[in-house]
């Protein structure tokens, strides 16, 4: 679908076209302090990793979201559900947000966090993550990320609405603080990176999105078959920003299905 963009800003402005977008965050809080207070989890330096009853059956990486500018893991630990009922590990891993960083040292950090959930849980790892997070868990398949060992181990990535191509967000305001440069947008796009070969790939964003973030979900998944990754990207009907995460938090969704190979 071709479409002019005349607003970049309002091109990646979620809330401001979500109803009652103003209640999602209280919810979102609630449920998490809930299911912390559930299922206590240990420390992942400022994030979280929550393990099931019985001995994990491997970890599944979720990276919070908020235009690397918001938010911590303490908002999000009710999306470890779903993997927590099927028997699996869940690292939520902080870290560190613009101004006070460029995005290249927040995908460091999330290198780091994926290394150490993966050395204290054995078996195979999973990476999916919303948004700005779903443009950090590309980031940890593209070639040179991660260590080779920790990457033999990554059977799935499902970045959801990622943010694949920063070369956009130059022209909006946003960039004030994430102070983008052009060589730090095409250094950090995934969409533009060679990915790691053998680990699939779907990209995941709902139909009521923004256009942009449809865009950016097909550019991801094209871009990286062209190159031949195994991808495809999934439109969820009726989802849209805020609540594409929801299938997280619900072991029989589609998908937790995708995430963790569990067939109808």
């Amino acid at each position: 679908m071709l479409y002019q963009i005349t607003d970049w800003d309002d091109a990646y402005a979620n809330g401001a076209h979500i109803p009652e977008a103003e209640a999602f965050l209280p919810r979102w809080t609630a449920a998490a302090a809930a299911f912390r207070a559930a299922h206590r989890p240990l420390p992942l330096g400022r994030g979280h990793l929550f393990l099931p009853a019985s001995t994990p059956k491997g970890l599944l990486v979720f990276v919070h979201g908020g235009y690397w500018m918001r938010f911590d893991p303490s908002t999000w630990s009710h999306l470890a559900a779903g993997a927590i009922a099927l028997g699996w590990a869940c690292a939520i891993p902080a870290y560190r947000l613009a101004p006070r960083v460029r995005i290249a040292q927040m995908t460091s950090d999330i290198a780091r966090a994926v290394a150490k959930a993966a050395f204290n849980v054995a078996g195979p790892v999973v990476l999916t993550g919303h948004s700005a997070g779903g443009h950090l868990a590309a980031r940890m398949v593209c070639e040179g990320v991660l260590p080779d060992r920790l990457a033999a181990r990554i059977t799935a990535c499902v970045p959801i609405s990622p943010l694949s191509d920063l070369r956009p967000l130059l022209r909006t305001a946003m960039n004030q603080k994430l102070r983008l440069d052009p060589e730090e947008a095409l250094s950090e796009s995934p969409a533009l990176l060679t990915p790691r070969m053998g680990i699939p790939v779907t990209t995941w964003v709902g139909a009521a999105e923004r256009p942009e973030f449809i865009r950016q979900a097909r550019l991801l998944a094209d871009a990286w078959a062209g190159l031949g990754v195994a991808t495809e990207c999934v439109i969820a009907p009726g989802r849209h920003h805020f609540d594409v995460i929801d299938g997280l938090t619900d072991p029989a969704s589609p998908l937790m299905r995708r995430l963790l190979d569990h067939k109808d």
